[in-house]
């Protein structure tokens, strides 16, 4: 096995987990998922069967990471944030094959307590703010926070919030790397590769 892996855990056959990851106490990982190197799957996290999660994430502790999530490489999921597969669930109605897919972008970070509505996309390097409640999509590193989320701001690769308008155009640097960034358009780039 190249990965480590807690007495108390169930990793299904058929499951795949990459070189160098955790996988912590309680943790379920079903049989059809596809998990990166270098993962970490805190204590009692679940994956479902067809979830893929990318290399050099942390999926922190109490994640429920339901069918039709990928998520991308460098993600943080914050403790006990929420993923959904289905927008009006009902349990006396089977609507499994109502998933809808959520895609979480590379470098994104959802923070504690968060919760994503199936069929959304968070974009890369985007920053949820702990207990926000995201029911559309999220631009690349864009913050947003509130219920429902909104967006306040953008965010640098490295998490430092840059002083830019959510409009307009602007140049703003990194305070910590010295990236340069530019909004136009309302979308914002890195310039610095």
């Amino acid at each position: 096995m190249s990965y480590a892996c807690h007495d108390s855990a169930i990793v299904d056959d058929g499951a795949t987990i990459g070189e160098g990851s955790r996988v912590w106490h309680f943790v379920h990982v079903c049989g059809g998922a596809r998990i990166g190197k270098r993962v970490s799957l805190g204590q009692n996290v679940f994956v479902g069967n067809r979830v893929v999660i990318g290399d050099d994430c942390k999926i922190q502790n109490n994640v429920s990471v339901y069918d039709n999530v990928t998520i991308e490489d460098g993600v943080f999921c914050g403790p006990s944030m929420v993923f959904t597969n289905v927008v009006n669930p009902r349990s006396l109605v089977e609507r499994k094959d109502e998933y809808r897919d959520t895609l979480v972008r590379r470098g994104a970070s959802l923070g504690a307590n968060c919760t994503l509505v199936c069929g959304v996309t968070v974009g890369e390097f985007a920053f949820v703010g702990a207990g926000a409640v995201v029911n559309r999509d999220v631009a690349d590193y864009a913050l947003v926070a509130g219920v429902p989320a909104r967006q306040i701001g953008w965010m640098s690769r490295f998490g430092e919030r840059l002083d830019l308008p959510l409009e307009g155009d602007g140049e703003a640097t990194c305070p910590h790397t010295g990236d340069r960034y530019t909004l136009s358009g309302g979308r914002l780039a890195c310039l610095t590769k």
